[in-house]
């Protein structure tokens, strides 16, 4: 007689992945409340592990060189960057990118070298000049930084549970097979909601906060798409075994890179829309 299959938790691995969050969030918060070098520090540590993550799953072969040239490009670039150097970081992202591209070609694969150090160097630059140079918690560099980081985890918080408890369509199922419309649903409200309430909190207005919640909400998922496409090509499942329930530094921060590029060329085309 066949016996009855037993149904998984719907959220079995919660404890470990809070407990991991937890421990992320408490390596940054310093670093995050001082900004300028201390914060630049600590995303060039987490932009050379995404970099080595990349390498280790786009490069069947991959050399030293193929891990430390666009590791020391990473460094170097928000090196320049913590100094508000600009043009010079540019410059270092653009020689960066064409060293990787190019020890890249001699075994096939250019495009992925090049554009794994871009993809990765962005957001790192990105959130290193939203957050400047001042330190503190009342700083604009920090409320801004705060905000995004809290929208982005209440959306993928949301997204966790509902979709595990509602299920339903899929999202995307060519790109990500576990996505589902009521984990995204869900996402979204949540991560709006506590837009509008940090918003609250930090000055902007339940209203702003609310409102500028919607980009970074969908942002933060197109990023989760982007990388889960970028898997399915490459043909792995994580980008690495880092963070215990999450995989990789790229499987956990793949949705804050896109949300921290968008907001930063919002806040640049529009600065006004800041009120702060």
């Amino acid at each position: 007689m066949l016996q009855p299959k037993l149904k998984k938790p719907i959220w079995n691995n919660v404890g470990i992945r809070a407990i991991t969050a937890l421990a992320f969030a408490a390596i940054c918060i310093l670093p995050l409340y001082f900004g300028g070098w201390p914060w630049a520090i600590l995303v060039s540590t987490i932009g050379g592990r995404m970099m080595w993550e990349w390498v280790s799953m786009s490069d069947a072969a991959p050399t030293r060189l193929a891990f430390i040239l666009p590791i020391i490009g990473i460094v170097i670039a928000n090196f320049y960057m913590a100094q508000s150097l600009w043009l010079y970081a540019f410059i270092s992202v653009f020689f960066a990118a064409l060293l990787a591209a190019l020890e890249r070609s001699r075994r096939g694969g250019l495009l992925w070298a090049g554009l794994g150090y871009l993809y990765i160097i962005i957001p790192c630059l990105i959130i290193v000049a939203i957050r400047g140079v001042e330190n503190g918690f009342a700083t604009e560099g920090f409320s801004k930084l705060i905000y995004i980081i809290l929208v982005v985890v209440a959306a993928d918080v949301g997204a966790y549970f509902g979709g595990s408890f509602f299920k339903g369509p899929k999202l995307a199922p060519k790109l990500s097979p576990n996505k589902t419309w009521s984990g995204f649903a869900c996402g979204a409200i949540f991560g709006i909601l506590i837009g509008g309430i940090v918003g609250q909190v930090i000055g902007l207005g339940f209203l702003i906060g609310l409102v500028l919640a919607i980009p970074i909400v969908i942002l933060s998922v197109l990023g989760d798409l982007l990388e889960s496409g970028l898997k399915r090509v490459l043909n792995v499942k994580d980008t690495g075994a880092l963070l215990p329930g999450h995989g990789g530094l790229l499987d956990r921060l793949d949705s804050l890179m896109l949300a921290v590029v968008g907001t930063g060329v919002i806040l640049y085309i529009a600065p006004n829309i800041w009120p702060l």
